[in-house]
């Protein structure tokens, strides 16, 4: 198993009793996710996922891939929530953001647009591809949410601009739905390349489908690597055995918390590469749990940065958190503290290890400095981080809060409450069809 639960600092909280004593409740749900029964099974897709995609689509992803290295100094991925969330935190956990600032190696650079509506960011943006050869990657099921359909529009008019209608659409990639919207509709006008969203997968549980495949197979990534790990996982955990299945254990833990009034769960790395990956987490979560006044509040920190502006908080404020540990066993690299002849700095006692055993101790103080604070820590341990683990861990959690949000009642594949805002938006910038409300709202403010 590519992953290990370290049960050591949640224990004095959760006791094996109290797990046993939720076995009715993840065995219902572990039959609602296998037997289709449960609300949302129309959104199952991602279950078998990693084994049934097919080679050759595979294939078409990693050929496109190529073609975009060869002729692009920049990819633009343009798409919000779980459309960018997910390629993203695996290209940024295994290449690092700094590679976008450097180019160390010379490769293509990633940039995110289309996840906010900010004037600034997009002109940014923009500025640097005016001045590169890039390629575009949208993505979107229908072709008109907001924030990505409107970059779309800027970064097609520069590509169109720079190298002509016909050299352009060699260079635009669509990622969505295989045969209805405005996307789907303007790609098979203009020819672009076209790779589907599943109908059966919703966005925060598509990082395994092209919507995430054909950013990361770009970034230089093995992606055949990523999806056998999550292959692994789903046969990890495809049983129902409460002692040996990490990831219902992991659910129930989480649960039994929340009963105790712990209602917020904060994912933590000493990792900044997980950053983003952290923030894939909260959409997953927080999209999936909260309804019907139910769920845990996901939250995250990157550690030991935020010991500096969070560790008070959670060392010695209102004990309604607990925390989940990502914890990496081996570092990709090391650096080798050597011992200085002035001492100016009092760190010689840190000499002749490598700071990876500094950042080992650091974690080791702050789970017993927390749980004997009353913050229960859960830790779960993968060896490194690489495809197949970044894999395995994905899936992981994809199972673990499809388990969780069944036992909280909830149906975990929909989100109803995102719409509010963006109603209130459309009226408030008066799109047709929204007239009523647009003067229910102008009476309000």
């Amino acid at each position: 198993m590519a992953l290990n639960l370290d049960e050591s600092y949640v224990k004095q909280f959760v006791c094996d009793e109290e797990i046993s004593n939720s076995t009715h409740l993840i065995k219902a749900a572990h039959e609602a996710l296998h037997n289709k029964t449960g609300p949302g099974a129309d959104f199952l897709g991602w279950l078998n996922l990693p084994s049934e995609l097919k080679s050759t689509e595979i294939d078409r992803i990693e050929a496109a891939a190529e073609k975009i290295k060869s002729n692009s100094e920049v990819l633009v991925v343009i798409g919000i929530g779980g459309s960018y969330l997910g390629p993203r935190a695996v290209i940024e956990a295994l290449k690092s953001s700094m590679h976008n600032i450097f180019q160390a190696d010379g490769g293509l650079q990633i940039f995110y647009v289309g996840n906010s509506i900010s004037s600034t960011h997009l002109n940014n943006v923009l500025k640097i591809c005016a001045n590169k050869s890039f390629s575009i990657n949208v993505i979107s099921k229908s072709g008109t949410t907001t924030e990505p359909a409107l970059a779309f529009r800027f970064f097609k008019n520069l590509l169109e601009k720079k190298v002509g209608k016909e050299e352009a659409k060699s260079r635009i990639f669509c990622t969505t739905d295989s045969s209805k919207g405005k996307l789907k509709e303007l790609a098979d006008e203009n020819g672009y390349e076209q790779f589907v969203i599943p109908d059966d997968v919703g966005g925060r549980f598509s990082v395994l489908t092209a919507v995430g495949l054909l950013p990361i197979a770009a970034a230089g990534l093995n992606i055949r690597q990523l999806l056998d790990g999550a292959k692994q996982a789903s046969f990890d955990f495809n049983e129902f055995d409460l002692k040996t299945n990490y990831c219902y254990r992991y659910a129930a833990i989480r649960n039994i918390l929340l009963k105790k009034n712990k209602k917020s769960e904060m994912l933590v790395s000493f990792e900044p590469e997980l950053l983003m990956f952290n923030e894939w987490f909260k959409q997953l979560f927080g999209e999936s749990e909260g309804k019907n006044d139910a769920g845990i509040l996901p939250t995250s920190a990157i550690f030991s940065t935020d010991l500096h502006s969070l560790g008070q908080y959670i060392q010695d404020g209102s004990k309604i958190l607990f925390e989940t540990f990502i914890k990496i066993k081996k570092s990709s690299c090391e650096l080798f503290i050597e011992q200085d002849e002035t001492n100016f700095d009092g760190l010689n006692y840190l000499s002749n290890q490598n700071v990876s055993c500094v950042n080992e101790m650091a974690f080791k103080g702050t789970v017993l400095a927390h749980s004997t604070g009353g913050v229960p820590c859960i830790v779960l341990e993968i060896e490194e981080l690489n495809e197949f683990n970044l894999g395995y861990l994905i899936y992981f959690f994809e199972k673990a809060c499809a388990i969780s949000g069944y036992m909280l009642g909830v149906n975990p594949f929909n989100q109803p409450g995102v719409e509010a805002y963006k109603n209130n938006m459309f009226a408030l910038l008066k799109k047709p069809g929204y007239e009523e409300l647009t003067k229910k709202l102008i009476e309000k403010i």
